[in-house]
């Protein structure tokens, strides 16, 4: 069945000049890329450790640390007066080997589980990459959970070691401290000289630690890292990823994020999130840039200022974001010095078209989205620097990466003839998006749910779960998750087609849409509305705006009721809880909250 109307037809193509841009893009001629391209010539770009196997923490830092780019600075911590702090590629390799020395103190084995309940701090970043040496499991939390999914996830994962904050601890951990007889030690920060009962002060351990020594052996296949993806009702899976995943976060560095020895690179993405370790840690160590990490949260100002100040060349942010500024105006742009800035990228939530030519008008550059998962443990398709921009698009496969759009039934079940899975071919044609696995990165189960992880997979195809269109070009478009679509008299419609839309109104700032049942059509959409400052709610905006969308989609398609709010549920990567609002709208299960957006 046709997707709803491609936003191709309504925001015309971004051209590329290679010759015009400040550098040569790593990946210049993508047909050739993809032709030449095999993991194992990625895998070229990595050291390797000295006796053989891989581990993440060498590829990201101690090759660095012992080498040519030991005093170059790693990470750049921006406090909130402003100033900054930073540890050298030297110095980061030394902190971090005398956190595996703490590890290795207190007794914890290879594969066991470090968790963090911390915000952007130096603590964290070394505890990732210590834990890492060592051959531990790291797992992030956020540290906007509350003391519930603290618990079910710590226990879910097993973890063994938890490094956090003195108050984070008396609100979050201590409630719930009996319930965790697996969690050993709770390591505080900031613990100064009298640590809570039951914890252990950090800084006195760094304090007391020996140097760790050689990195401990790691092979391809061994398990570095744990990220938990929430379900919609049931209880949060914990995708396991392994150390070879870095020759992704390498090659999707080069490819997607155009890094450069000499790039300033800042990624915005909360640490608890897995953008926040591929992206925000891992693939731009690796390459041995500055990373910008900023420790207080958004704001549009500050934002600015840290771009211009820290002259940021590449800029990885998330949809939510982009459109906060976007709210605020592109002339609070125009007072910062943003000429360093040559890319920018985004991720989280399909990225609007308004938002990508918004880019241009406030940056003076295109807006790149990129499509990747939790599972699938890095960017796996991606609008290219020197690549042509369909607004609205998620771009096309990395190398490497072999993506398709597969059939479904009336179930909404993979279509499978003969026992082979059903492939879409014709263009624009709406199915679930899929990919051949393979890629280093690809997550390598649930923890302690091998029959859940089974069910990813089908015919040789890992299923998504998103639905998708590709076009003519081999350009992916994004519909909507597969229980997000809606389906009215016949239609299959995808949310994310009709909220870009919507937000082409000039009063709106953002716009969430979902299926509402109706005794005729059986769904009809309903709209939720953010308006931009300057705008009140009112009967005749409500149906001004209605009256706009059917112009551009149809009446088959667009909003039949709207409703405006103030804050749309969202997650704190910025995807909108649209199975939320539909849950809050017919009166169901919320499900799991947990990775809500505080305040929402």
């Amino acid at each position: 069945m046709k997707a709803t109307t491609p936003s191709s037809t309504r925001w015309p193509t971004i051209s590329k000049d290679i010759a015009a841009l400040p550098v040569r893009p790593n990946l210049a001629d993508y047909d050739e890329a993809c032709a030449a391209f095999t993991w194992d010539e990625a895998r070229g770009g990595l050291s390797g450790l000295p006796g053989g196997g891989v581990n993440i923490a060498h590829e990201a830092v101690d090759r660095h640390g012992a080498g040519a780019l030991a005093d170059r600075e790693a990470l750049r911590f921006v406090r909130a007066d402003g100033t900054t702090r930073s540890l050298s590629y030297a110095e980061l390799a030394e902190e971090t080997g005398r956190f595996a020395s703490v590890l290795r103190g207190l007794g914890v084995q290879r594969g066991e589980r470090v968790f963090s309940l911390v915000g952007r701090m130096p603590a964290l970043y070394v505890a990732v990459l210590g834990t890492l040496k060592h051959a531990a499991v790291f797992c992030p939390l956020f540290s906007a959970f509350g003391p519930e999914p603290v618990r079910q996830r710590l226990q879910l994962g097993g973890g063994r070691v938890l490094i956090t904050t003195r108050a984070l601890y008396r609100r979050k951990v201590a409630p719930i401290r009996a319930e965790l007889p697996d969690l050993r030690h709770v390591l505080l920060i900031d613990a100064d000289d009298e640590p809570e009962p039951g914890t252990l002060d950090l800084a006195a351990l760094l304090d007391d630690a020996p140097p760790y020594g050689e990195i401990a052996a790691t092979g391809p296949e061994d398990m570095a890292l744990l990220h938990f993806t929430s379900g919609t009702t049931g209880k949060p899976k914990g995708a396991i990823h392994v150390h070879d995943a870095v020759t992704a976060h390498y090659a999707t560095g080069r490819f997607a994020l155009d890094l450069h020895p000499d790039d300033v690179y800042w990624c915005t993405a909360d640490p608890g999130w897995v953008t926040g370790t591929s992206y925000g840690i891992i693939a731009p160590l690796v390459h041995g840039v500055t990373t910008i990490v900023d420790e207080e949260e958004m704001d549009a100002d500050r934002w600015y200022r840290i771009l211009a100040e820290q002259r940021v060349t590449v800029w990885y942010t998330a949809p939510t974001a982009l459109r906060m500024l976007m709210k605020a105006g592109a002339e609070r742009a125009g007072g910062h010095d943003l000429s360093a800035l040559r890319f920018v990228a985004s991720v989280g939530e399909p990225l609007n078209p308004e938002v990508v030519v918004w880019g241009q008008e406030a940056f003076g550059l295109p807006v790149h989205d990129n499509w990747w998962q939790t599972e699938t443990g890095g960017i796996m398709i991606s609008n290219y620097p020197a690549m042509d921009i369909r607004p609205g698009s998620m771009g096309r496969p990395l190398p490497g990466i072999e993506a398709a759009i597969v059939a479904r039934d009336e179930t909404g079940a993979p279509l499978l003839r003969d026992g082979e899975i059903v492939l879409v071919t014709d263009p624009d044609a709406m199915g679930e998006l899929a990919l051949r696995p393979g890629w280093p990165s690809m997550f390598r189960g649930y923890l302690n749910e091998e029959e859940r992880y089974r069910k990813c997979f089908v015919g040789g195809w890992y299923l998504t779960g998103d639905l998708a269109r590709r076009d003519d070009d081999g350009y992916y478009w994004f519909v909507g998750r597969g229980d997000d679509v809606i389906k009215s008299s016949g239609h299959l419609i995808g949310p994310f087609e009709v909220e870009s839309s919507l937000m082409e109104h000039d009063a709106v700032a953002e716009a969430g849409v979902i299926g509402v049942p109706d005794p005729v059509a059986g769904e009809v959409v309903k709209a939720f509305v953010e308006l931009k400052p300057g705008y009140e709610a009112s009967d005749a905006l409500r149906l001004e705006i209605i009256g706009f969308a059917r112009k551009r989609l149809g009446a088959a398609v667009a909003p039949r009721l709207l409703d405006f709010t103030t804050a749309l549920p969202k997650t704190r990567s910025g995807k909108i809880l649209r199975r939320l609002l539909k849950a809050r709208e017919l009166g169901l299960p919320e499900g799991d909250t947990s990775t809500l957006e505080v305040g929402r």
